[in-house]
């Protein structure tokens, strides 16, 4: 944190401006209702550094999982019998175990979906991704932030828009977007300071463009709000919006969206092993309340019952139509 940025409003085991809102909505605090899915981010390794990136993703970044830890990851998920692995990084493809990571859960008889950047399969060593996804009927879901390449390509780099619709092109050839059991689904974030909009709507738009313009298929698209972290936080504060999009926020809360919030429905594990409540908080260093952080001591029955760490960032998982990994949530 910079010298000029504003704290970020965090309590771990005391109350903060959103445990008060949730207590005025619910009548308690924000607890764990479900373990549904184990979300892990296996390493920071990236070929792409998004302005959005939360996780400040970069091909200089190093850090990965080790394989001890994964086989920790599945361990944990087995006994808490989750249903979902999803696995995120970086470019999680980038990982020496990720291919054998896959088809470990895939073992465990888990639905694995892998989340995406789409560029990494026209990189050298991973042009035959493609191919190990549809054998296998991974979950794909990929990041493009919108259906005009000039907004993507300002988000996420020079010609990424044009490389993910080549990449999305090969997924199609081999059934995802148009087999049942090989779904795609894209990710929509702001472009800026402001809520996405309607999810349906925006879908139906992406869908006719995509189609009209390069023929491309996909199932579904999922609309997530910015989180006020990382690389765009910095790009807020220097633009002077930081304060004005955190009212935003706050002015938006929907107490619909409480029930669906991720973070009462997953676990979310970092590269070292530490247990978050969800990957935003992993970005900001939060783990879980708790004594048992690290996925080696990972206890099912606690977890399910753990009082959410909170802080002013998660005002924008329920703003509005509310976000999360899979999308709106009203």
């Amino acid at each position: 944190m910079t010298a000029t940025s504003p704290p970020i409003d965090i309590t771990v085991y005391g109350r903060n401006a959103f445990d008060e809102r949730i207590e005025a909505a619910t009548g308690g605090p924000l607890r764990a209702a479900t373990i549904q899915t184990v979300q892990v981010n296996i390493g920071l390794m990236c070929n792409l550094a998004c302005h959005h990136c939360h996780v400040s993703s970069s091909p200089s970044r190093t850090e990965e999982m080790s394989w001890q830890t994964m086989q920790q990851v599945l361990d944990a998920a087995r006994r808490a019998g989750a249903a979902t692995l999803d696995i995120t990084g970086g470019a999680p493809e980038m990982h020496p175990h990720f291919r054998r990571f896959v088809d470990a859960g895939l073992a465990l008889g888990m639905n694995v979906m892998v989340r995406t950047n789409l560029t990494i399969m026209l990189e050298d060593g991973y042009e035959d991704m493609p191919d190990f996804f549809a054998q296998r009927g991974v979950h794909l879901v990929a990041s493009l932030p919108c259906y005009m390449p000039v907004n993507v390509d300002k988000q996420r780099g020079r010609h990424v828009f044009r490389d993910s619709v080549e990449v999305i092109h090969r997924l199609n050839a081999v059934g995802y977007g148009r087999d049942e059991d090989k779904p795609l689904d894209l990710v929509y974030n702001p472009l800026g300071p402001s809520l996405p909009p309607a999810q349906g709507k925006l879908e139906d738009a992406y869908r006719e463009a995509l189609w009209n313009e390069h023929r491309i298929r996909f199932n579904r698209l999922l609309t997530i709000t910015n989180i006020p972290i990382g690389r765009f936080q910095h790009d807020l504060q220097r633009d002077g919006q930081a304060e004005q999009y955190q009212q935003l926020l706050r002015e938006s809360f929907n107490s619909a969206t409480i029930d669906g919030l991720m973070c009462r429905h997953q676990l979310h594990v970092g590269y070292d092993g530490t247990i978050y409540d969800c990957d935003f908080n992993y970005a900001l260093d939060l783990p879980v309340n708790g004594p048992r952080r690290h996925i080696r001591d990972f206890d099912p029955a606690s977890h399910t019952r753990r009082w959410i760490a909170t802080g002013e960032h998660c005002f924008a998982c329920t703003a509005g139509c509310g976000s999360s990994c899979g999308g709106a949530l009203t």
